[in-house]
């Protein structure tokens, strides 16, 4: 046999653990009264994803265009949401500052150099600069 044909039948043997097999977000515990919406597990969440709850719940303000508040365990929003719209809007604050564009891994730190955020993925190595919330 030759390299490709070997290749090709290991791949086909190797089983893939792909990034959702090992890193799971955990889905939103969303409770609204009245016009408030409150995510209980918001915490949790940010534990999960290994970042600053401040940034992720700016984030989720402006991405639904509503003001609200948090603690640490909890997100509030001033208008009724639900649970896919958060569960939204989080996968997008993934995408933009979670995942590596060059390895697809969640393994990144934010940090801060002369005034501009970057991603740094601890697994690749590579780094990218990210927008401003």
């Amino acid at each position: 046999m030759d390299y490709n044909n070997l290749l090709k039948r290991a791949m086909s043997k190797a089983s893939k653990a792909s990034v959702e097999d090992r890193f799971k977000i955990p889905p939103a515990d969303v409770v609204t009264s009245g016009k408030q919406t409150t995510v209980r597990n918001f915490g949790e969440i940010a534990r999960a994803i290994r970042r600053d709850p401040k940034h992720v719940a700016k984030f989720i303000f402006r991405e639904l265009a509503i003001p609200g508040s948090f603690d640490e365990s909890r997100l509030l929003l001033q208008r009724n949401f639900d649970r896919e719209s958060i569960d939204k809007a989080i996968k997008l604050y993934c995408s933009e500052f979670l995942y590596c564009r060059e390895c697809g891994k969640a393994d990144t730190n934010l940090a801060k150099k002369a005034e501009i955020m970057f991603l740094k993925c601890e697994a690749c190595g590579a780094e990218r600069s990210v927008k401003k919330i």
